[in-house]
């Protein structure tokens, strides 16, 4: 995961010295892969965004889980809740559709796997930071959960973001030069053929489809950390996904606000 801002993977800088009459300096910065990338735009300038709560807790505080469907679908979003998605939807501001998304995963990700914990907050917030929940530049989530027009992040060309050269010849992200992180929840190519994933049944796997991707992301998520409960495994996995502090405190402060328009606090 990268892309613009502040927001790249995992960096390791290596600093080898060595001395023959004069001394030599040199410094190798290695990318690591990570899952995904950083938002196509910060919450500040994207056109539907609201400002962030000021700091709180470096973490996102165990909330309450959403209500599971009495009859729930195979997609992700049909394994929520409808009125708790009107209601919670109403409390946070968060679009139904996206909310459905974040909610259905986390219900899914409960099940498949109990030990990580990943809160519908986290995921959420890491879909608000990304792109607005699917509205950035003007885009929308369709009823499939698809966003129309795709979004695309800017070029990893080493220039505003990291440096990460063409992965997939343009065939995910459109670029044959560089790669670019995509979708609602801002993958990059190679990060999307790890963790690809059909999260609303259609038969079709697709980075710009919000059920996909934030499937995709919480895969990620709890395989890095497996324990996104706890102060340390949330932010391990946070970090891992986005390896700035001030993003893991950003998504932190985003999913407690969400926590807490939730419970009507």
């Amino acid at each position: 995961m990268i892309l613009p801002h502040r927001r790249f993977p995992t960096i390791a800088t290596v600093v080898v010295a060595v001395v023959v009459s004069v001394a030599v300096l040199a410094t190798i910065t290695v990318v690591v892969l990570a899952p995904r990338t950083p938002v196509v735009s910060s919450p500040q300038s994207s056109p539907q965004a609201t400002p962030d709560p000021p700091p709180g807790p470096d973490y996102a505080i165990p909330s309450e889980p959403p209500l599971a469907a009495a009859k729930p679908t195979r997609a992700v979003a049909g394994l929520v809740d409808a009125a708790w998605v009107v209601s919670v939807s109403a409390a946070s501001g968060i679009p139904e559709r996206a909310l459905a998304a974040y909610a259905g995963v986390a219900i899914s990700k409960a099940r498949a796997m109990p030990t990580c914990g990943l809160s519908w907050t986290t995921l959420a917030a890491i879909g608000r930071i990304e792109s607005d929940h699917g509205r950035h530049g003007g885009s929308s989530v369709g009823a499939d959960g698809t966003v129309t027009p795709p979004i695309f992040g800017i070029a990893l060309d080493g220039d505003a973001a990291a440096h990460i050269p063409d992965s997939d010849g343009g065939t995910i992200d459109g670029d044959a030069e560089f790669d670019r992180a995509v979708g609602p929840m801002q993958l990059i190519p190679q990060t999307w053929r790890n963790w690809h994933a059909d999260g609303n049944r259609d038969g079709v796997e697709d980075p710009q489809n919000i059920d996909d991707a934030v499937v995709a992301t919480s895969n990620y998520l709890c395989r890095a950390s497996g324990d996104m409960v706890s102060r340390d495994g949330w932010r391990a996995g946070v970090l891992a996904y986005n390896g700035s502090g001030e993003y893991a405190q950003s998504v932190a402060n985003v999913a407690n606000r969400y926590a807490a328009d939730a419970a009507g606090n």
